[in-house]
């Protein structure tokens, strides 16, 4: 998937590299991340085609984004790209991940804050860890590009279980990696996944024209109704 990064101009900035990332309509968001190291540091493909999906026609009726005014929380941010984007559009978003991922987030959430229509901030969240200093039951819950490392499974799946209620969507965005064991912690995670929620896979042809690839899926997710 690697089709989407040469759309983005980076500058060499000190230990960071700013990828200005176009928007459908004003101005473009400007994400800092490191050149190298560790995943949460870059913008990954996954981030960039679920962020741009959220710009889609599906999202508006009437030129209002289903957005607007809505509480969302972002797993395992690391840039914090996708939770800015739906700021943007107008929800208030708490981005989260590891307290050492905190500084990169708030320079991006202050490096686009004039462009913010709802509200964002960033918490600390450990998968597996108390979600109550989170909106509880968010309207929508995103997550892109978490799900290469088998012992984080199960962590993020109760996370997963812990936040969502019976009326939350959650936007879940991942290339499909046919390296090494990738393929069984995939399938791993999906059959976790099915025990408690129902999963939607979004076609290619309704993501983003530019953003997208053959290898990069966008599911819907929500909580079974148990009776």
């Amino acid at each position: 998937g690697g089709a989407s990064c040469s759309l983005l101009m980076a500058e060499v900035e000190a230990d960071y590299f700013v990828r200005a990332v176009e928007r459908r309509a004003g101005a473009e968001l400007r994400i800092n991340q490191r050149s190298a190291g560790d995943v949460g540091c870059v913008v990954w493909d996954a981030a960039l085609v679920l962020a741009k999906y959220l710009e889609t026609s599906a999202f508006y009726r009437a030129n209002l984004h289903s957005f607007t005014g809505k509480s969302v929380v972002e797993l395992g941010s690391g840039t914090g790209l996708v939770g800015l984007m739906a700021s943007v559009l107008g929800a208030h978003v708490t981005v989260t991940d590891l307290e050492e991922l905190q500084d990169l987030l708030n320079t991006n959430i202050n490096d686009n804050k004039h462009l913010v229509t709802g509200s964002i901030q960033a918490k600390v969240l450990k998968w597996g860890e108390s979600v109550k200093h989170l909106p509880p039951e968010p309207d929508y819950i995103l997550v892109a590009d978490c799900i290469y490392y088998e012992q984080s499974l199960e962590p993020l799946l109760w996370t997963m279980k812990e936040l969502a209620g019976t009326n939350s969507c959650i936007l879940c965005c991942y290339e499909e990696r046919t390296m090494g064991n990738n393929p069984k912690i995939e399938n791993r995670f999906f059959e976790l996944l099915q025990s408690d929620f129902e999963i939607e896979e979004i076609p290619v042809d309704r993501h983003d024209e530019e953003y997208r690839s053959e290898d990069i899926h966008i599911l819907h997710i929500k909580r079974k109704r148990h009776h």
